[in-house]
């Protein structure tokens, strides 16, 4: 994991980009210069009742402007998402980070890769698309509206998804990447439980190396608090049972390591 640092970021500018979908770009001292793909940070509340932060996917790094941008879903009235779909440019707010472990680049260098994301699941793998050298191939799953799919465009071939069948493949992704009868030497994933299963088992049915991310509740986001803890095979060292904390060994993990 990279340095972590806490920091008063400020917010450059922020547009809503789909239904709850907020597109948000901040302002950082070191934050951006030590961020990886894969890896994320937490926001915290201008609302002194709300102690816990708020983790957010890292969508987008410039080091060369030190800015980092985050999409995130609005999860409901009165939440820390809602709270921070509020703010303006100009805003300052308290931010953690980078923290966790991002995706192994060089793990797919100069391979064919799957980008697989789905809903929230699907900013994160920008970034890595941006960063990986080799063949990719983004296939993303929606609900219904579509976000983000033209940026993919520009660093690779895409494959879209929606459970209504509005745009792409009607289904999932593992539907998008059967039905277009695609194929890849190694996955990145990020998506939700059920999604991260299905490309889990592809994978193992494939012979193909998988690494994905998973999403958790998190309190801490540090490792401390154990709130956000997955099964794993392995004994973790810190709490002595088979869990791995998803905000310290992950969010990614090879994905023969943990249960989902």
């Amino acid at each position: 994991m990279s340095e972590k640092a806490k920091e008063s970021c400020r917010i450059v500018s922020q547009e809503c980009i789909a239904a709850d979908i907020y597109s948000m770009w901040l302002q950082t001292d070191g934050i951006a210069k030590h961020a990886k793909p894969g890896q994320f940070v937490s926001l915290y509340s201008r609302n002194g009742s709300k102690l816990l932060p708020r983790p957010i996917s890292l969508c987008e790094i410039d080091k060369e402007n030190n800015r980092i941008r985050l999409v995130y879903r609005v999860t409901g009235k009165g939440t820390g998402t809602e709270e921070f779909s509020r703010l303006h440019a100009g805003v300052p707010i308290e931010t953690l980070g980078p923290l966790g472990n991002g995706f192994p680049l060089k793990e797919a260098e100069g391979k064919k890769v799957f980008l697989i994301g789905g809903g929230i699941g699907i900013p994160p793998m920008l970034e890595t698309a941006k960063q990986l050298n080799g063949d990719k191939i983004a296939v993303l799953g929606y609900r219904d509206q579509l976000f983000l799919d033209k940026e993919f465009a520009s660093h690779g071939k895409v494959y879209v998804a929606t459970e209504d069948g509005s745009a792409g493949t009607k289904g999932n992704v593992m539907d998008a990447i059967r039905g277009n009868e695609l194929e890849a030497d190694v996955i990145f994933a990020c998506g939700p439980a059920p999604m991260l299963r299905a490309v889990k088992a592809y994978a193992l049915e494939k012979g193909i190396p998988c690494w994905i991310s998973m999403e958790e509740r998190m309190a801490c986001g540090v490792g401390a608090c154990l709130a956000c803890v997955c099964q794993s095979k392995e004994t973790d060292s810190h709490s002595h049972v088979h869990n791995k904390r998803i905000c310290k060994d992950g969010p990614v993990f090879l994905s023969t390591e943990v249960e989902l």
